[in-house]
């Protein structure tokens, strides 16, 4: 307001309003009374913001094996058959021929709790309640929406260190792992949401032609009803809630399905979801989530009454979602696996990016679906980056952020444990196999963990030189692996990078961004960082995170968009409606000449003939020509 009546003071402004001298006292005048408003109308804005925007408070029980000072029984194998004889593992209402699900930590074998999975029934019963909650919620304002997401990122802002210890608990990652991939990302999502949420959904015109002046158009984004998410477990709050979020924001109820793997801390991260719509008045049923083993599924996948999937997970488990989604013409996007490339050209520093690259292969000890599995680097460059990563490598220590001090054992460690021990043997096959093909290797095996002889882990491990035609430079890893490529010339670097079945993401490195730009265009994939890693979706090192980018690979990656506002709009009906500009003056009529019925043939065909020619013909004369033919067809 002080801004508006300097201005309003400014002698050039006066002078060029006009103003004489009595009307500028009158002016003078009623800037009081303008204030008074103005002032009255912030009141009443600020608290109408409070009121309406302000986060909402919720709580959610401190879950127990959080502490870090927790402790439990160990178990070795969690799948073993025994355990359901185990008093100590299985609750005491047992019920028969059902089936189990065992969360442990990974990191150590601390048994976390033993839960029911869910069978056809129960997820019918989630999937209706969730529709039902949905017929309410989809009437909610963009306002009520922003207001649960804006409550929702106060609280794990507030709560940030029991929620990387929980997702810390279920997959044995880092508490740094679990900031960088689990905090910061879902905070970025939610403040993406919040300030850019509506404006991805709300209706918006389109453009109209000619023919149709009189009338305009627009696109509404409906709702779909209820969708479901399944997702993987290696990131158990993000994947979890990102999905959750941006389907609520578009009006949706949301069934969502986690990994076995995850199920503890999946359902406590849930609940808190629910909690916060309960704090903010609506139904918490809008969110179910589903926990069952993969063959379970079906009664998900196949429902009638699921609108869309989101999968995140395996090539192979997303066919099968895919398949089954068929039944019923159910619309997917699929985020797969990814066998992600570092293209480094000729003649760049190598020590600068080091620390980015160590990031994108051990973050999360690789169990990351961006993760950089290959660095393609120029032959004259190969020895200096092998030794970079030996170094580096070699002094990386891996543990249980859970643990404190145990016989000695400080607790500041760069690695976690991996999800469990499925595929170490495998690992180790595609390593051994490389090394018989001349390749060399620091690390490559299983690592018998001193103090935590219960936990999985697999020693971070770089491998080189790999070539094209080794199996462990086609197959995805998953796991703490660098492998390191050597080309020749630049063609074949985006030979080798596109030489797999995937074509998730990829970054291209260089000491000119112009070159690192032409060869980015070449990559065949969704997504590419020039000269950084992830930054397409997460970022680990200089600049905040970005969400406003559609997120998705091609190839065997997958196919569909989550994130920004295509990750929106998937997630709803785009209707597109046509209304009348001025309907009192102009309408839609069927000229006589074309009116059914038809009077003449080849003057009915004289019209639309001419008519094409005046609308879209080449040149002034052809359209001035058509004109003519269309006022005397139209006399006919």
């Amino acid at each position: 307001m002080d801004a508006l009546i300097s201005l309003m003071n400014h002698p050039y402004l006066t002078m060029k309003l006009g103003l004489d001298s009595e009307s500028k006292r009158n002016i003078d005048a009623i800037y009081p009374i303008t204030l008074f408003f103005a002032f009255g109308i912030y009141l009443v804005y600020e608290r109408y913001q409070q009121t309406h925007n302000s986060a909402v408070p919720f709580e959610c029980k401190f879950p127990e094996p959080a502490d870090p000072t927790w402790n439990s029984l160990q178990i070795q194998d969690p799948t073993l058959e025994s355990h359901l004889t185990n008093p100590d593992i299985m609750p005491a209402m047992h019920v028969p021929e059902r089936r189990w699900i065992t969360s442990f930590d990974p990191s150590n074998g601390l048994h976390i709790g033993t839960f029911l999975a869910d069978n056809d029934a129960e997820i019918a019963g989630k999937i209706e309640r969730a529709e039902k909650a949905q017929k309410k919620w989809k009437n909610t304002t963009f306002q009520q929406r922003r207001r649960v997401v804006r409550s929702l990122l106060k609280w794990l802002v507030d709560n940030q260190d029991t929620c990387a210890r929980v997702a810390c608990r279920d997959t044995g990652k880092t508490l740094i792992d679990a900031a960088l991939g689990e905090i910061l990302t879902t905070c970025s999502k939610m403040e993406w949401i919040i300030n850019h949420g509506e404006k991805a959904l709300r209706p918006e015109s389109r453009a109209s032609n000619l023919m149709l002046s009189y009338k305009k158009s627009q696109v509404i984004y409906e709702p779909l009803g209820v969708v479901a998410a399944i997702v993987s477990w290696n990131y158990p709050l993000h994947n979890a809630w990102s999905p959750i979020l941006a389907a609520i924001f578009a009006g949706n109820g949301v069934v969502l399905k986690c990994s076995e793997h995850v199920v503890w801390s999946t359902t406590w991260f849930v609940g808190a979801i629910s909690n916060c719509l309960k704090a903010c008045g609506h139904n918490g049923d809008l969110i179910q989530v589903v926990c069952c083993y993969p063959d379970q599924a079906d009664a998900l996948t196949r429902s009638p009454n699921i609108r869309h999937i989101t999968f995140i997970g395996s090539e192979n488990v997303g066919r099968k979602v895919a398949v089954a989604a068929t039944e019923h013409l159910t619309p997917v996007t699929l985020e797969l696996g990814g066998k992600d490339p570092a293209v480094i050209l000729p003649g760049t520093d190598l020590n600068k990016w080091a620390s980015i690259w160590m990031r994108g292969v051990y973050q999360n000890m690789g169990q990351n679906c961006i993760g950089i599995e290959r660095l393609i680097v120029h032959v004259d460059q190969y020895d200096e980056l092998f030794a970079i990563f030996s170094e580096r490598v070699n002094k990386m220590r891996l543990g249980s952020v859970m643990t404190t001090f145990q016989a000695g054992y400080i607790n500041t460690v760069e690695g976690g444990a991996m999800i469990n021990g499925d595929r170490f043997r495998g690992l180790e096959k595609l390593i051994k196999d490389a090394t018989e093909a001349n390749a060399y290797v620091v690390g490559g095996s299983e690592y018998a963990h001193p103090i935590h002889e219960n936990g999985y882990y697999f020693e971070p491990t770089v491998v080189g030189p790999v070539d094209a035609s080794m199996d462990i430079a086609n197959q995805e890893l998953f796991a703490p692996v660098a492998l390191l490529m050597p080309y020749e010339t630049v063609e074949e670097a985006v030979e080798i990078a596109n030489g797999t079945r995937f074509g998730l993401g990829a970054s291209v490195f260089g000491p000119d961004q112009e070159d690192c730009l032409k060869v980015a265009k070449q990559l065949e994939c969704g997504m590419v960082s020039i000269n950084d890693f992830g930054v397409f979706y997460l970022y680990f090192n200089r600049s905040p995170y970005s969400q406003d980018l559609p997120f998705g690979g091609s190839k065997a990656s997958g196919y569909g968009r989550f994130g920004g506002p295509e990750g929106l709009r998937s997630l709803t009906n785009p209707k597109a409606i046509i209304t009348d500009r001025w309907p009192s003056l102009v309408q839609t009529g069927i000229p006589k000449v074309l009116d059914y019925p038809l009077r003449s043939l080849r003057s009915s065909w004289e019209f639309s003939a001419g008519l094409v020619r005046f609308l879209y013909g080449d040149g002034w004369r052809t359209r001035i020509a058509g004109l003519f033919t269309v006022i005397s067809a139209a006399r006919q």
